[in-house]
């Protein structure tokens, strides 16, 4: 079974074009998805923060039909998000796998996380498995390496779109957009419709466009662990 690493946003709030906070953190939906599915796959999670601060669960996220059970399923890894890994801390080849939920906290921190960029780089160089969600996509754009090519240039994903951004998410008030991000660095994105399930596989990347792909995008990525 594998060993793998979520990278969680720290933040709590993100800075809107206007100057107001705008509070955030990681989408509950997406991190519970993807840590249920390794887990119920038999595989070990460690989640990993930038500066070992407790991630925060954006409070958007909590105001479905779904709640309550996203909350039970939070309170029942309490003391794993009470307590998670420093990213400095992580050494290099120490996982089999990095996954990424989202939120827009990863805007924030992840983006530019120097040790996140770090890990992902050497999970690349590795070949090993990288599996990213909605937002979470963000946190790629810390892999440029000391030459300022960028880890993931050419490779094919998913992630929350400019146009799903416009319709349902910080609108003018995105500080940027991830999709354009991805795209001038070179990553060459695959979109679906808005709001659509949509994964998208490339080797060992696996990545999903939104929260309703994030028990797809789990699957997937159990899928490919399997293989491995």
């Amino acid at each position: 079974m594998a060993h793998v690493l979520m990278a969680v946003t720290g933040a709590d709030a993100i800075a809107l074009t206007d100057g107001t906070a705008h509070p955030t953190g990681f989408w509950a939906e997406e991190l519970v998805e993807l840590h249920r599915g390794l887990i119920d796959a038999g595989h070990t999670v460690d989640i990993a923060t930038p500066g070992g601060v407790r991630p925060t669960v954006d409070p958007g996220s909590l105001g479905g039909d779904d709640a309550d059970e996203l909350r039970a399923y939070l309170a029942s890894i309490e003391a794993v998000l009470a307590h998670p890994r420093a990213l400095a801390d992580v050494k290099a080849g120490e996982y089999d796998a990095i996954a990424l939920p989202g939120g827009h906290g990863p805007m924030v921190d992840l983006a530019t996380d120097a040790d996140l960029g770090r890990l992902l780089i050497d999970a690349v160089d590795r070949d090993a498995v990288v599996g990213v969600l909605c937002h979470g996509p963000a946190g790629l754009l810390s892999a440029v390496r000391e030459d300022g090519s960028f880890a993931f240039a050419g490779r094919r994903l998913a992630v929350f779109t400019d146009q799903e951004e416009h319709q349902g998410g910080l609108k003018d008030g995105s500080p940027y957009f991830v999709e354009s991000r991805l795209r001038d660095l070179g990553a060459i994105v695959e979109s679906g419709e808005p709001w659509s399930v949509t994964v998208v596989a490339d080797g060992t990347l696996v990545s999903g466009q939104n929260p309703q792909s994030s028990v797809a995008t789990a699957e997937r990525l159990v899928e490919l662990l399997a293989a491995r």
